[in-house]
C-alpha cells in the first residue's frame, strides 16, 4: 500500500456538450507531497479538483485514493472519505450569515456531530494557526478584509485536520503582500499536518511557493510535470509560453 499514490486520477474524461475539459487525465501525487496544477482559463484545472472531490462525475476513467477507486464506494463510504479531505475554495465560500467561528466548524457541527462548545474551542484553535485570534470568532465574514477572509477559509480547511487539503485558486483577488501571508500559511500548515496537498492556480509566483511539484494541464491533458524549481529552466513550449506570457506560441489565447 506504501507504494501507491495517495492520489491518482487515471484517464478521466468530462466533457459539456460536445466540448472535452478533461480528456484521458492521469495524474497522481505521493502522500505527504504538494502538487500545483497549472494552466490557462477553460483548461481544466477546477474539474480536475471537482471531480476528486465529488461535486462532479466524470464521464470515464476514475480517481482513486489510497489505491481504491472513489466510484466504486457507497455514499456512506464516500462521505467518509470526504471527511478526511479539506478545501480552500476560491473566493473563501464563506457563509455570510454564520459567525466566523460557526463557518470554520460548520463541518464539525454539521457532518462530524461535535457539539457547539467543542466546535468553536476547536474553531477558535484552528484560527489561531492562520494568525487570527479569539476576537474575531464571534464577527460576520461582512466584517473581514479580503486576507482575513481567506485565512478563515484556510482554518475550516485544516480544522479537522485532514489527510488531503485541495487549494483552488488560493490567492485570486489579494494583494501581493496578502497573497504571500496567505502561501506561506499553506506552506505552514500542510508541513504541520503531513498532509498531501493539490492546489490549482494560474498564480506563478503561488504556485513555486506553494509546489513542490507543478503540473501543466492543457487540452484535458497533463503537457508537463516537474519539481518547481524546473519551471524556469524547463525547454517545454506550452510552460514557456505560459511562464513569459507571451502571445506567440503553441497555446491559442483566441479560443
Amino acid at each position: 500500500m506504501s507504494g501507491l499514490p495517495k492520489l491518482e486520477w487515471r484517464g478521466v474524461r468530462k466533457r459539456f456538450d460536445s466540448v472535452p475539459v478533461l480528456d484521458g487525465l492521469n495524474l497522481s501525487v505521493t502522500a505527504g507531497r504538494s502538487l500545483v496544477i497549472i494552466g490557462g482559463s477553460g483548461q481544466g484545472k477546477s474539474v480536475t479538483l471537482k471531480v476528486a472531490l465529488g461535486l462532479m462525475r466524470a464521464d470515464a476513467g476514475e480517481v482513486r485514493l489510497d489505491g481504491v477507486s472513489l466510484g466504486d464506494l457507497s455514499d456512506r463510504a464516500r462521505r467518509k472519505v470526504s471527511s478526511r479531505m479539506g478545501v480552500l475554495f476560491q473566493g473563501a465560500a464563506l457563509f455570510d450569515s454564520l459567525r466566523v467561528w460557526e463557518n470554520v466548524a460548520f463541518r464539525l457541527i454539521n457532518a462530524d456531530g461535535v457539539s457547539r462548545g467543542s466546535a468553536r474551542t476547536r474553531a477558535i484553535d484552528s484560527l489561531g494557526r492562520v494568525r487570527l485570534g479569539a476576537q474575531v470568532a464571534d464577527l460576520y465574514p461582512s466584517e473581514l478584509s479580503g486576507g482575513m477572509q481567506k485565512r478563515v477559509g484556510l482554518a475550516r480547511a485544516i480544522v479537522a485536520n485532514p489527510e488531503i487539503l485541495f487549494f483552488d485558486e488560493p490567492t485570486t483577488g489579494l494583494d501581493p503582500i496578502n497573497a504571500a501571508a496567505i502561501d506561506a500559511l499553506i506552506v505552514e500548515q500542510v508541513r504541520h499536518l503531513g498532509c498531501t496537498a493539490v492546489s490549482i492556480t494560474h498564480d506563478l509566483a503561488s504556485a513555486r511557493t506553494i509546489g513542490d511539484e507543478i503540473a501543466m494541464l492543457h487540452g484535458g491533458r497533463i503537457v508537463w510535470r516537474g519539481p518547481a524549481a524546473d519551471l524556469d529552466l524547463t525547454d517545454n513550449p506550452y510552460v514557456q509560453q505560459f511562464v513569459s506570457g507571451k502571445a506567440a506560441g503553441p497555446i491559442d489565447w483566441t479560443l
